[in-house]
């Protein structure tokens, strides 16, 4: 296939026909993500996941793989300019612990399993882009950094991206971030956010008579309608999401612990600080009322930040997604292409199919979609490596 062009154009014109030719490619994208996604990879212990991923690209020809300190995987597919790299990432981390059965189901037109959508598709994609590349007789001028990425969800807070961005020698030109959810996806900004842990615990030896007037439930209850009262204001856009509370053992036995899992997103960093000041004012106050011990723990933090709607790089994605009749849905991100534009490199996350039941054991991924998919993020490559993402010097 011929990979020198002189315009975007001549890359929009190609797309069409790509899908068709890409399910040549269909064997090899869903042996690899069944053999990853039935490997249990919670965040933290990512490393079996990781040398599978590793272990594919190896038997397709890249001897350029490697992992780092953090974990990470790392394999070069080596272009014909060495000083010029594009960076692909998909996280390797799951939600689910290994105690969880990861049998994956493969049917006519979908693929079952927990975490295919998040993120088994993306890391297979990337464990399948040799492979790809050499059935199209695509050959770039610049490198392609393969990397699934460790400690990316939760408290993992993306430390293994940030790792080798702190570590990486090599020059980025632009990075994509992909994700098995959702075709159309197309994130360019981030909100400033933290995500929050609040714990309450009571003394185990308050009286009887007092259990029905305090306890970690009621405790913790205060602290949630007062945060509940914080005002939020619609410009910047922001948002308290209470995610999820637990709390007590039983019918008549006093809770004497009790959680809150919560996040707080704005569009302004100094809002979120203000937020952030506000509910430690709450807790400190809710500490002396209740005669209880709080602890306020910061689980995850993002920084605001983005590249402009119309960065080359975001007008070359919506054009590539037009000619292959894929609608964008554009939407901040707290994932990993959040970290790459805090550090001022032009990055974007694509999705690659349609998922439904989202993060449930039987989470679900469709097959046919992800041609075009693969299409898309192909057209994005052809795009930046031919300078066509660039901004004007």
């Amino acid at each position: 296939m011929e990979t020198k062009f002189g315009s975007i154009d001549e890359i929009l014109d190609l797309l069409p026909t790509l899908p068709d030719k890409l399910t040549g490619i269909q064997e090899t994208l869903i042996a690899n993500l069944i053999m990853l996604s039935e490997i249990p990879s919670p965040t933290f212990e990512e490393e079996e996941r990781v040398k599978m991923m590793l272990q594919r690209m190896l038997e397709c020809g890249l001897d350029t793989i490697s992992t780092d300190e953090a974990g990470n995987g790392v394999g070069i597919i080596p272009g014909k300019d060495l000083n010029r790299n594009i960076l692909l990432v998909a996280h390797a981390d799951s939600v689910y612990s290994n105690k969880v059965d990861h049998a994956t189901s493969v049917l006519a037109d979908e693929i079952v399993g927990p975490g295919v959508a998040d993120n088994s598709l993306g890391m297979a994609v990337i464990a399948t882009l040799p492979n790809i590349l050499e059935m199209l007789g695509i050959e770039l001028n610049a490198n392609l950094i393969l990397l699934s990425t460790t400690k990316g969800l939760g408290r993992g807070n993306l430390d293994g991206l940030r790792f080798f961005m702190d570590n990486n020698k090599l020059p980025i030109e632009a990075g994509i971030c992909v994700e098995g959810e959702k075709l159309g996806r197309l994130s360019y900004a981030a909100e400033g956010m933290f995500r929050g842990l609040i714990t309450c615990r009571i003394p185990e030896d308050q009286s009887w008579q007092r259990a029905g007037q305090n306890s970690a439930i009621i405790a913790l209850n205060d602290v949630i309608n007062r945060i509940l009262e914080i005002p939020i204001p619609r410009r910047p856009r922001t948002s308290i999401v209470l995610g999820a509370v637990r709390g007590g053992k039983s019918y008549n036995v006093m809770a004497t612990q009790s959680y809150l899992r919560f996040e707080v997103r704005s569009e302004d960093a100094d809002t979120v600080r203000a937020i952030h000041e506000r509910i430690d004012e709450i807790i400190a106050d809710a500490e002396a009322s209740h005669d209880a011990e709080f602890e306020f723990e910061v689980v995850s933090t993002r920084e605001p930040g983005g590249i402009d709607v119309g960065h080359p790089l975001v007008k070359s994605c919506r054009r590539i997604m037009e000619k292959l009749d894929v609608k964008p849905i554009i939407r901040p991100s707290m994932s990993e292409v959040s970290e790459l534009i805090a550090r001022g490199l032009p990055a974007v996350t694509l999705g690659i199919t349609e998922a439904s039941n989202l993060h449930d054991l039987n989470e679900t991924i469709r097959i046919k979609p992800i041609y075009t998919g693969l299409a898309q993020l192909l057209g994005m490559l052809l795009a930046i490596d031919g300078g066509f993402c660039n901004e004007p010097e």
